[in-house]
């Protein structure tokens, strides 16, 4: 056949490989792109869409030779560029992506899949506000864009605009109405506070997707925060369907137990599925489990093995990862609450229920000031790995009030320091016991010596309020769910108050309040020492 004719042939397969393609006839499509190939493996218009088909297979290493070759013989194109840089990003290579983005938006700057890409490229990089000026060049063009008005909604919320937020949810949803969206919304709107609209976006999005995990899961939490416990509970046993909880489900042969069958002489493993501060608020059902007659085993973070051997009734405790023993029935720790039909006013109440080992406190007594003064713990943050940390941890320079205070002996509980924060504590003679902790029995032996614990929202906090001890919890504006709002006390713990701040990122309220409470508390032991 001569070059012409066979040029027209290979270019009307690509057309019918084309068509195939859009037709979701993928295996045809591809026989017919490697037959064009065979005969010209520099043909460009059959690289490329070759390139874009394995790539929607996830065979980006493929996909990435493919249209690169396309790119090397055809004439520049903002198709074949946006196309590259998107295999690029699929491949985790962002920086790399943004540069081929920005040359197809070179050719043409209104290219809305490139604009697009741009914007997720720079959202990946952690450039916020440059993703968010990105994203507002894509609804410049076109200002239905359900994408970019989605991703504007939560750069604004990460960058803590929520009121911006709120308002590209609602243009999305004007468009489009989606679950996805008004999970989004009900999110910024719960971070602000407001409990009862955020609800009501859960709920539509239940509406309109009704298998929406992440919609029950979230309805879930605002429930819980305002003290509805029936529909709270009810609803949080949605997080096992979430995708991100997929991990953490245990394909145990065993049968969950949700408090319906008989346990007595069965034994019933109780087993840690998320933090450790969940892990010591929940075991107080452990109890509660053996006097229906069940032999217990606990499994649990290794770092909690040694302190929760001594709970009420349980036969046995497991670090997560040893051997388990036979079981009959298991049941997640943050299931027992449905499990025993737990209401506000129901919250098993008996303090303490962990007890620190009187010869770890032997091992520690020698360590803790002995002086008669006032002995308070100090924890400012909790887990960088959280991520609400940044809202619930402290700078610890912003102590410095509360570090001033006279007559106190302050101890820090911190078991992971920074050069810097070790440096802060020396200054101002605070012990640096944390530092020393092998695991939380040796947090619970120094604990019981203490007087007063402050700390944000960590599981040391959990275990001062376990023991009974007093504890002065700082929480941000929007707090986790068992904190609730409005409330100085807490359900959960009551030898716990709460010290909230009164807008989002501002310490100095609590702090205050902290700082001249505890000099008052130095005043009035002062008065009554012998």
């Amino acid at each position: 056949m001569p070059y012409a004719g066979r040029l027209q042939s290979q270019r009307n397969a690509v057309a019918q490989a084309l068509l195939l393609h859009r037709q979701g006839r993928v295996d045809e499509a591809e026989k017919i792109y490697l037959t064009v190939l065979a005969d010209r493996p520099d043909c460009a218009e059959a690289l490329h869409p070759f390139g874009v088909l394995r790539h929607q297979q996830g065979r980006n290493v493929e996909a990435l030779e493919l249209i690169g070759t396309a790119l090397k013989h055809a004439a520049k194109s903002a198709d074949i560029l946006n196309n590259y840089g998107l295999v690029l990003a699929a491949l985790g290579r962002h920086l790399d992506a943004l540069a081929y983005f920005e040359q197809a938006l070179a050719i043409c700057s209104e290219h809305i899949n490139a604009l697009n890409n741009r914007a997720d490229a720079l959202a990946r990089l952690k450039r916020e506000e440059d993703a968010l000026a990105a994203y507002q060049r894509v609804l410049a063009v076109q200002p239905d864009h359900l994408g970019a008005l989605n991703e504007c909604g939560g750069l604004n919320r990460r960058l803590g605009r929520l009121e911006a937020a709120v308002a590209c949810y609602d243009r999305a949803l004007a468009v489009a109405p989606a679950a996805e969206v008004y999970v989004n919304k009900g999110t910024a709107l719960r971070t602000m506070n407001r409990d009862r609209e955020a609800l009501a976006s859960f709920v539509a999005a239940a509406a309109l997707k009704p298998d929406c995990a992440e919609a029950h899961w979230n309805a879930s939490l605002i429930h819980l925060r305002r003290g509805d416990f029936v529909a709270g509970w009810r609803d949080y046993e949605w997080r096992w369907r979430k995708a991100d909880w997929a991990a953490r489900r245990r394909n145990f042969a065993m049968p969950l137990w949700l408090g319906k069958e008989p346990i007595e002489g069965k034994t019933l493993l109780l087993h840690a599925e998320q933090g450790l501060g969940d892990t010591i608020q929940f075991v107080r059902y452990a109890p509660l489990v053996v006097r229906r007659g069940a032999d217990v085993v606990l499994e649990c973070q290794s770092e909690l093995k040694a302190l929760l051997q001594g709970i009420e009734g349980v036969g046995s405790v497991i670090a997560r990862g040893e051997v388990l023993p036979p079981f009959d029935f298991h049941c997640p720790l943050l299931s027992l609450p449905v499990a025993f039909a737990t209401e506000l006013a129901t919250i098993p109440a008996e303090w303490p229920y962990i007890r620190s080992d009187q010869q770890r406190m032997a091992r520690w007594r020698d360590r803790v000031p002995q002086r008669g003064r006032l002995r308070v713990g100090l924890c400012w943050a909790g887990s960088s790995a959280h991520r609400n940390d940044h809202n619930r941890s402290i700078p610890l320079q912003r102590f410095a009030s509360v570090l001033a205070v006279n007559n106190v002996d302050f101890v820090s509980l911190q078991k992971e320091l920074s050069d810097a924060d070790a440096e802060t504590l020396c200054q101002h003679q605070v012990l640096q016991l944390g530092r020393q902790f092998e695991d939380f029995a040796d947090t619970a032996a120094v604990l019981e010596m203490l007087d007063l614990v402050i700390a944000v929202d960590t599981s040391v906090a959990h275990l001062a309020g376990a023991m009974g001890k007093a504890v002065a919890l700082l929480l941000p504006f929007s707090p986790d769910w068992r904190w609730m709002l409005d409330r100085t006390d807490s359900p959960w713990y009551p030898t716990m108050r709460l010290f909230r701040q009164a807008a989002p990122g501002d310490w100095n309220g609590p702090l205050d309040r902290i700082c001249r409470e505890l000099a008052a508390l130095v005043v009035r032991r002062a008065k009554t020492a012998p």
